[in-house]
């Protein structure tokens, strides 16, 4: 994005999102009183009151910056956000779209007729194109290619022909190149002809006269070395650099590990072919964590929060019908015991803390598992190593804070039988949680899923039905 800064950054994002909510509303509110008065001049002076208030809030909507619109968009209800996005200017459509999260640029789409996607379209760069190609009409897609150049055309092709989680479908085709057997006085030179530098330019690359990546030159010591100096003498020639069928992921934990703002891509061959900017992989880190929370609770994919009732049914049903049906086996479990519940009314009251304590648990061994996972800290050689760690950590606070609750239990119903059972239930269910709270995340990654996916319910249902079956179990065998 070229804007750099909002225009206000004394106003938090909740204050400019307030100030248009109130003057939309402002605006509803005059026009409903223009509209109910009569007289003789009464449509002209609703066409100038309605002018008037537009005008007011496209001059608000003009002060911001691209991504606070887009954040805006986001927080308002779907009849409100297509009345400001009408309100935005035709010239800043391509950049908030790429902004606001892909279950608001839908709606934003649809509300778009095909030119105005074009127009907004044309304004992009090949990678930004990509990004949105395939949310596109396919007419407008094709009318689309069309209009670029050979190089743009083939730029655009090249990053759809990756998958949306590889290098290559993230990588920016606009960067500088220097040869090496220049002085640094001309790459200044060369640099101040240019009208402007690219985006989260930081260095330079070297490439010789096939395109091979050599080295890069960063612009810190460009200009603190001597102008007489050649590039090659200066350069740094072991750039991390990264390949287009990499996982981006993986490329943008190397951009946090090494402080990168940005580095090459290169293909098999070495030849340069594109760079990887700070910005995308923000981005993607982002995008990575939301999904995997949403996939912690078993929500299938993003999720606009103004959308349909019936979108949003579609998007939470599957995990909900599995929540059911765990929730019935564990009913179930409770209903094996119905005998000793009768007899002894104090296990109906304690057995909720047993399944409770475990889930919590298992959320919190999975939750570690599964970041693990994602800073590949997780491999097949340290496998039993994590679960007898997990198995100690999960019997040391059995063995706390089952005997609290065991002690608990016996000065409430005067037994210590039931306080004893309390503890080793207790305990017997947190090693469950953490046993599990390995396995599930693991065995996911290992049929090809993702580690995240559904495993708070998976673990709360094995924690519910196994704390039910161990306290009950015991109970019955020691108790009654």
């Amino acid at each position: 994005m070229t804007e750099v800064e909002a225009k206000k950054p004394q106003e938090s994002l909740q204050d400019r999102l307030a100030q248009v909510v109130e003057l939309l509303q402002r605006h509803r509110l005059v026009e409903d009183l223009t509209h109910r008065q009569e007289g003789p001049h009464h449509d002209r002076v609703e066409g100038l009151v309605h002018r008037q208030n537009l005008t007011e809030l496209q001059r608000k909507l003009d002060d911001l910056h691209s991504a606070d619109i887009a954040y805006i968009l986001e927080a308002l209800p779907l009849e409100d956000r297509l009345a400001i996005w009408q309100l935005v200017k035709a010239d800043r459509d391509g950049d908030i779209l790429l902004e606001v999260s892909d279950a608001v640029r839908e709606t934003l789409l649809a509300d778009m007729e095909d030119h105005e996607i074009l127009a907004a379209a044309k304004e992009m760069d090949a990678d930004e194109l990509a990004d949105l190609a395939s949310e596109l009409p396919r007419d407008v897609v094709h009318e689309l290619m069309e209009t670029l150049d050979a190089q743009q055309r083939e730029r655009v092709r090249s990053a759809l022909s990756y998958e949306e989680e590889q290098v290559g479908a993230l990588m920016d085709f606009e960067m500088v190149t220097i040869r090496e057997d220049v002085s640094l006085e001309v790459v200044l030179r060369y640099l101040r002809r240019l009208k402007e530098l690219p985006g989260h330019t930081d260095k330079l690359f070297v490439v010789d006269y096939d395109g091979v990546l050599k080295g890069v030159l960063s612009i810190k010591r460009l200009l603190v070395n001597d102008p007489e100096k050649q590039v090659a003498e200066v350069m740094a020639n072991d750039p991390v650099s990264f390949h287009p069928d990499e996982d981006a992921y993986d490329a943008a934990q190397a951009f946090e590990r090494y402080d990168l703002i940005s580095a090459p891509v290169v293909d098999k061959n070495g030849k340069l072919i594109g760079r990887l900017t700070i910005d995308e992989m923000v981005d993607l880190i982002r995008e990575e964590s939301e999904s995997e929370v949403l996939n912690m609770a078993g929500l299938r994919e993003e999720e606009d929060i103004f959308a349909s009732v019936w979108k949003s049914v579609r998007n939470r049903w599957a995990w909900l019908a599995v929540n059911l049906i765990t929730a019935f086996m564990a009913s179930r479990v409770i209903g094996l015991f119905e005998g000793s519940i009768e007899k002894l009314v104090a296990l109906a009251a304690l057995m909720p803390i047993v399944a409770g304590i475990g889930g919590n648990s298992g959320n919190q061994t999975i939750t570690m598992i599964v970041r693990a996972m994602a800073l590949d800290q997780v491999s097949t050689g340290n496998t039993s190593r994590l679960i007898r760690k997990e198995l100690g950590v999960a019997l040391i606070n059995g063995l706390v804070w089952g005997g609290v609750i065991g002690v608990v239990a016996y000065w409430l119903y005067d037994s210590w039988s039931l306080g004893v059972v309390m503890t080793a239930a207790m305990t017997l269910n947190l090693l469950l949680a953490a046993l599990m709270g390995v396995l599930i995340p693991m065995t996911l990654m290992r049929i090809g899923r993702d580690p995240a996916m559904g495993a708070s319910v998976m673990i709360t249902a094995v924690t519910d039905s196994g704390g039910f079956f161990i306290f009950l179990g015991l109970a019955s065998l020691f108790l009654l």
